[in-house]
């Protein structure tokens, strides 16, 4: 398993980025998380005021050493991958994204009435309404194909007391192919976070990976 290719696009794709974008007199930018189980390259532009836009994320495999992207139909609650052999479909994909993700003037308001919602109110069973600035998306911290479960996480800041707000999602889709979807809120002051932070750090060679609980 190597991440040379991963590497190697990642390079290229920071160098094409203008040229993907120019076309709307946008910057676009990029984001690499190689640390999960799939490294995945997301890609955003930044709005006015600073909030960031996604308009393509892409993961790799590194144990067959490919590109992929993955789609989700909500009609029929399934999801897809296509996968991207070379680093010119690797372009192709991320520019055809963008192209969507500007001219689509449905998706763009659908996006923008989505995400001023969460921006705004907050419901959560266990604590009041809440108005929450979330600052991340949605990211996947494990995935597994075969038991089809995914675990993801987004960290927000609570506009009224300036805590941060963790939540955790987890989805498990059923042998009848329902799709079952938990969520769970952490929340904690400035100070917690150092702590926790380094607790965890400090005791990350204790902790095993959900692949060796199976």
């Amino acid at each position: 398993m190597t991440l040379d290719w991963f590497d190697r696009v990642s390079a290229e794709l920071q160098d094409d980025l203008e040229s993907i974008c120019e076309k709307y007199d946008q910057i676009g930018h990029m984001s690499i998380d190689k640390g999960a189980k799939h490294p995945r390259i997301e890609f955003f532009v930044e709005t006015e005021e600073n909030d960031r836009e996604y308009f393509c994320t892409l993961f790799f495999d590194p144990f067959n050493n490919e590109f992929y992207i993955e789609s989700f139909d909500l009609d029929l609650d399934l999801s897809s991958r296509t996968m991207l052999e070379d680093i010119d479909d690797i372009i192709d994909a991320v520019h055809e994204s963008f192209h969507d993700f500007m001219e689509d003037e449905d998706y763009v308001s659908a996006f923008e009435y989505e995400y001023a919602d969460q921006d705004d109110d907050y419901i959560d069973d266990d604590y009041e309404t809440l108005e929450v600035d979330w600052e991340t998306p949605e990211v996947t911290a494990y995935i597994d194909e075969n038991e089809d479960v995914e675990i993801t996480y987004k960290f927000g800041v609570i506009q009224e007391t300036g805590d941060g707000i963790l939540q955790r999602t987890n989805r498990v889709k059923t042998q009848d192919n329902e799709l079952i979807k938990d969520e769970f809120n952490f929340i904690f002051s400035k100070d917690e976070a150092s702590t926790i932070i380094a607790m965890i750090a400090s005791h990350m060679d204790s902790i095993q990976s959900l692949d060796t609980l199976q």
